[in-house]
């Protein structure tokens, strides 16, 4: 039945590697099933027949598709079944999307979209990388115009040894966690969290991937190519009129280099558009079926000249050398109230970023495909239309918000303190406030003084900035710090986030076919210059130690560390001796299953008492002791007295004082707090016996001095 069904085996680091193509899903341009370890992977490519009508851009899609039956759950909530993408399956899209894009042709306007489904996961044996061969190889040997292949893999760093495709064992003690895809010849993206890792240890980790991918990888994708794929489809071509081109360049180039030719977005704005206006007047009449055309020229003559300028005179457009970075302004403190807070302006690019400290239970629930299950620090970014002077409605994240707050977020992890040195779950959200270019290296910066602000004691500061790039042929050119239209026009933003010591975050965007090992190198090279230049010239001048104590607003976070076997002791029956605890001291406490305590609450000394108290829950009563009771009931044979919270002990009337007592009343009534010493306790059952009388005469002799 299934005459074309063909299977392909390869040995990927160690696990086998199967590709299965022919036997599903045979209504999709290309499909295919990518095994690998026991991770299964269905990836199917769809492109359009027609052209999409009134658009300048090629409408690529691309989904990672999560489904909780890969790992044996259910999903959570009340629909119990999946819903919006989680963001580790926005982020796998993302890196999936960026390596593939820029090799299908730019003047293609058919939609094309690339699912892919994960059917089955092997926690040694990635499904982000399955997905991204299997996508690779879904489209090549599809009849979809496409300049692949690509490949991806995953590069650790396990006590300083290169780890190609880590399993679950290694991720967990991994200084790097990177991911990179390539083509033949060139790498065309880089992802990368990493643990200060040294310039020369990353740029050695992203050459071992690549080596791997372009020996073994890429020719087995090519031979499942050669095997089952397609000829490739005519496309209606929407490249632009280079005759209608060459005379609106001819006759306005100059007034586009004027207009240009300025440090400041709103001045160019406010340039272009009288030129953009008068080519339009001319133009538009003499070829009214290609307004939108004409659009599109301009701004290609607009990228022609950033580029010349670049590339035949070393020429920006705000006058920088290609070294130079942009002014840059740091400030902390900035809001009242809040807990921390940084002001980060490089340029005309400018973010804020807010902390919010909260106690542990605040960490973000995921409901995803791995094993962790919370998130104690959350990284949010937000980018408001009116950040670059656009008047709409605001919209909730996309995937650029999610993938640049992800950024930020790995940049940061490696730095924060341990959930035992600072017992809080931590949230920052940038706000960027006005945008010409590099807003996510900018929201780095700006949380590393937020966090500073708010007391996280931050192992070292980090800074972020980014690299572009210029080629043309055989020749290449890169520049620091770029800025809106060298992001626009150029083939690369080339981000890097790190401490002094080493690299803590890498993301790579390219609009070209790849990079070459001396690209990558420079890179890196001038990124590190630029970051210690600003984190010593700028940000630690600001503020250059976190604050010793969190803010007067934040809460006060206290911990300590029971016995296990007494965690039911601090709950309670019911909860009802946490629950009180709460509201005597009006904190808020979490119970971990490993026995950690955390109490958090605005007031310093009710967290201190409260801490008090469930330290006197768990202590293990001993005669001799002294405590002050409350009294909980009262009958004539003496009084029920709680020595700590959930703890009861009786007070024989004969204990109570040191005189006869003939009602209990006469010295205590419910409510009361009186003075007690433990004098017994009996060994079959726990039970306590206490006296006032004991504890009043030590009290006095101890204040005789004997």
């Amino acid at each position: 039945m299934f005459e074309n069904h063909k299977v392909f085996t390869t040995q990927f680091a160690g696990r086998t590697l199967k590709v299965e193509t022919g036997k599903t899903c045979i209504l999709s341009n290309g499909a295919c099933w990518v095994t690998y370890g026991d991770t299964v992977v269905m990836v199917n490519v769809s492109a359009s027949v027609k052209p999409r009508d009134g658009i300048d851009f090629f409408p690529l899609s691309v989904d990672y598709e999560e489904r909780h039956y890969s790992v044996g759950k259910i999903p959570g909530g009340f629909l119990k079944r999946e819903g919006r993408p989680s963001e580790k399956a926005v982020l796998t899209s993302r890196v999936v999307d960026r390596p593939m894009r820029p090799l299908f042709p730019k003047d293609m306007r058919n939609d094309v979209s690339i699912v892919m489904t994960v059917l089955a996961v092997d926690p040694d044996a990635s499904p982000e990388i399955a997905g991204m061969i299997g996508a690779s190889i879904a489209t090549a040997i599809s009849d979809i115009p496409w300049n692949g292949p690509i490949a991806g893999i995953s590069v650790g760093l396990v006590d300083g040894n290169i780890v190609l495709m880590p399993g679950s064992a290694d991720r967990a003690k991994s200084d790097l966690n990177l991911t990179i895809a390539s083509s033949a010849k060139k790498v065309v993206m880089i992802e990368a969290g990493a643990n200060e890792v040294p310039d020369d240890t990353m740029i050695a980790a992203i050459n071992a991937g690549h080596k791997e991918l372009v020996d073994n990888i890429i020719p087995f994708i090519d031979n499942i190519v050669a095997t089952v794929g397609k000829p490739k489809f005519n496309f209606q071509s929407q490249d632009v009129d280079h005759d209608l081109f060459d005379k609106i360049a001819g006759k306005y180039t100059a007034k586009v280099q004027h207009a240009l030719d300025t440090d400041d977005k709103n001045v160019r704005e406010e340039r272009l558009q009288p030129v953009k206006d008068e080519i339009h007047a001319e133009f538009d009449p003499l070829h009214p079926d290609k307004v939108a055309m004409i659009d599109e020229i301009i701004y290609k003559l607009q990228k022609q000249v950033v580029r010349r300028w670049l590339l035949d005179d070393g020429k920006r457009v705000d006058g920088r050398r290609l070294d130079e970075i942009r002014p840059l302004a740091a400030e902390v403190g900035v809001l009242p109230r809040v807990h921390g807070s940084g002001l980060f302006t490089r340029g005309q690019t400018q973010v804020l970023t807010i902390t919010t400290l909260g106690p542990v239970s605040d960490s973000q629930r995921i409901d995803g495909l791995d094993d962790d299950s919370t998130k104690r620090y959350m990284h949010h970014y937000n980018m408001p239309p009116y950040s670059v002077g656009e008047a709409r409605g605001v919209r909730s994240p996309g995937r650029r918000e999610i993938g640049h707050g992800a950024l930020a977020e790995r940049a940061l992890e490696p730095v924060l303190p341990s959930i035992e040195e600072f017992p809080y779950a931590i949230r920052a959200v940038s706000e960027v406030l006005s945008s010409n270019g590099s807003t996510s290296q900018g929201s780095i910066c700006g949380s590393t003084l937020s966090l500073m602000d708010a007391g996280v004691p931050l192992k070292a500061p980090v800074a972020g900035i980014s690299c572009g790039l210029i080629t043309e042929g055989d020749r290449w050119m890169t520049m620091i710090d770029i800025q809106g239209v060298e992001d626009f026009f150029g083939d690369m933003d080339f981000k890097v986030g790190g401490t002094h010591k080493g690299i803590t975050a890498i993301q790579m965007d390219l609009k070209i076919d790849g990079l070459t090992p001396e690209i990558i190198k420079e890179a890196i090279e001038s990124t590190h210059k630029a970051r210690i230049f600003i984190l010593d010239e700028v940000m630690l001048k600001a503020i250059d130690k976190p604050r010793a104590e969190v803010g007067t607003y934040a809460p006060k976070m206290l911990t300590t560390k029971i016995p296990v076997d007494k965690i039911r002791e601090i709950i309670g029956t019911g909860g009802k001796v946490i629950q009180k605890l709460c509201a005597d001291y009006e904190v808020k406490i979490d119970v971990s299953e490993d026995g950690n305590v955390f109490v958090c609450g605005v007031d310093g000394e009710k967290s201190k008492a409260c801490l008090a108290a469930i330290e006197s829950i768990v202590m293990v009563p001993e005669i001799g002791s002294i405590y002050k009771c409350r009294v909980t009931k009262v009958a004539a044979f003496g009084a029920f007295v709680e020595f700590a919270p959930g703890k009861e002990a009786m007070v024989h009337i004969s204990e109570l004082d040191n005189r006869r007592v003939n009602v209990v009343e006469d010295i205590c009534k419910v409510g009361d707090e009186i003075i007690a010493k433990i004098i017994k306790i009996d060994p079959s059952n726990g039970k306590v016996g206490m006296s006032r009388k004991e504890a009043l005469a030590d009290i006095e002799r101890k204040q005789r001095g004997q």
